[in-house]
């Protein structure tokens, strides 16, 4: 039996998706992060989230 490892979500991250990224837009992403505490996958997420909900009305 394989033991799990982390903690347990409903919400699994299994895929993996890179991007490429300029300095300036580097510096954005890790200044977000810094201010909310949250990580930069999240940050990310976030966007994503948030251009979704534009372009679904």
């Amino acid at each position: 039996m394989v033991s799990k490892r982390g903690r347990p979500t409903d919400d699994p991250k299994t895929l993996n998706t890179r991007i490429r990224l300029s300095e300036n837009d580097v510096s954005m992403l890790k200044y977000c992060s810094d201010i909310t505490g949250k990580t930069k996958s999240e940050i990310i997420r976030m966007g994503i989230k948030k251009v979704y909900e534009e372009l679904k009305k």
